[in-house]
């Protein structure tokens, strides 16, 4: 008899046979069923793969007593049966138990492919999973993308127009009349307005990267008023003030030691200018701070200075002042690139209450000063390689002492000679009395 294998709820995935085995057992479960012990065999083999239990709704058989027995033989007969089905019953479970975790592993094992089915396989999964990864590459940039560069478009094109009707409109006089170029009326409004716009943002860069005027400074004084003959440009910040920033007081400014004998020493000789790459707003309560009796003459900012390769360069050649008297004071050599042998480059000053760089300086500018140089630039050219000018005129100062002692003790000792031989000619060969 051939049935299907319960064990798959009627399907047969493997194409298998059942074959039921002629042997009934009862009595070992519901006394209204029957078990019957299931062998499963490949078609093509004779070992069970597997063994389970069909209930079947059978009348159960009823026991006949061996014939010619007596009442204690067919007692015992009934105990020996009932051992033999008990023993039975549990090898069948065992076995059952047993058949049909082999039946459900060969199920979940897929059968064995050879090397050519399973690199097919492999290609199509690739595809499969590399397809809607390669998907949105080819696509093209999505509805929010798409609506993203309207609005930014959108928004370019109203902010160009924007600023073409702001900064190319005509100006208005002090009436509130518009102002229209005679040149621009030839041309349609459109480009007048270009034109206007490109002419606004070029007057613009130029304030920013020229000086405010070609001469910054008024003319010199002429007499009876007093006009010192050299003009000193000072830097403030690195040179006569050092900025300190902390959490508690945030910006602060310290004076350099020496400030107030600079300014003392150089006002009567030097026509004392402060040129600060900083702007207005910061450097003039600063001024005042440093400066509190007036030596300062003039005082120039940030927007007087020449911007070039991102330095603020300070041009000579616009400050009205004859450029063979003037000298800059800087800690940059960059603020004096176009006239560099009129500068004098000192180290930033780092805070140090000990410094005396500026008595070097005033005793450096007072020696120029008194000496009368005519062109302040052939003295500050043997300087201007030097990494500490101050330093060197310092030791060539020394050493000119050393040999003007020198000479002054030969001299002296020479002097001292002569008077002796003089003092001894004397008294060896008086001179003759005067008639």
């Amino acid at each position: 008899m051939v049935l299907a294998s319960p064990l798959s709820n009627g399907y047969d995935p493997c194409s298998r046979q059942v074959k039921l085995q002629d042997n009934f057992v009862s009595q070992l479960a519901h006394p209204r069923a029957a078990r019957k012990m299931v062998r499963v065999k490949l078609a093509g083999g004779n070992r069970p793969e597997a063994f389970c239990l069909s209930r079947a709704p059978v009348h159960s058989p009823r026991l006949r007593a061996p014939i010619g027995g007596s009442h204690g033989g067919g007692a015992a007969w009934r105990q020996r049966k009932m051992a033999a089905s008990a023993a039975l019953f549990s090898r069948l479970r065992s076995g059952l138990r047993l058949g049909a975790r082999g039946l459900c592993t060969r199920l979940a094992t897929p059968p064995p492919r050879t090397p050519e089915q399973a690199a097919e396989i492999g290609s199509r999964g690739g595809t499969k999973a590399q397809g809607p990864q390669q998907q949105p590459r080819s696509e093209g940039p999505s509805y929010a993308k798409k609506v993203a560069l309207w609005l930014a478009g959108l928004l370019g094109a109203g902010g160009t127009v924007s600023v073409v009707y702001i900064f190319g409109s005509n100006p208005v006089d002090e009436n509130g009349v518009k102002v229209r170029g005679k040149r621009l009326r030839t041309y349609p409004i459109l480009v007048q307005q270009l034109r206007r716009t490109y002419k606004y943002f070029k007057d613009y860069r130029q304030m920013i990267i020229e000086p405010t005027s070609p001469c910054l400074l008024p003319d010199p004084l002429q007499e009876p008023y007093y006009q010192p003959p050299y003009t000193l440009v000072l830097e403030l910040t690195g040179v006569l003030l050092h900025p300190e920033w902390s959490l508690a007081t945030g910006w602060r400014f310290k004076k350099r030691p020496g400030i107030e004998t600079l300014f003392q020493q150089l006002a009567p000789l030097y026509e004392i200018v402060i040129f600060t790459s900083e702007t207005g707003m910061t450097a003039f309560p600063l001024i005042d701070s440093v400066d509190p009796h007036g030596f300062i003459s003039y005082r120039l900012f940030r927007d007087a200075t020449r911007y070039m390769d991102g330095h603020h360069v300070k041009d000579i050649s616009c400050l009205n002042r004859d450029p063979a008297r003037v000298v800059v004071v800087d800690c940059k050599k960059e603020a004096f690139r176009l006239q560099p042998y009129n500068g004098v480059a000192l180290r930033p000053w780092d805070g140090n209450s000990d410094d005396r760089v500026l008595l070097d300086l005033s005793a450096f500018l007072k020696t120029i000063a008194l000496n009368g140089v005519e062109d302040v630039r052939t003295v500050l050219e043997h300087y201007a390689l030097e990494d500490d000018p101050l330093a060197a005129f310092k030791q060539r100062q020394s050493r000119l002492e050393q040999e003007e002692q020198q000479r002054l003790a030969e001299l002296s000792k020479s002097s001292k000679q002569n008077f002796f031989f003089g003092s001894l000619t004397s008294r060896l060969w008086p001179r003759s009395k005067q008639p």
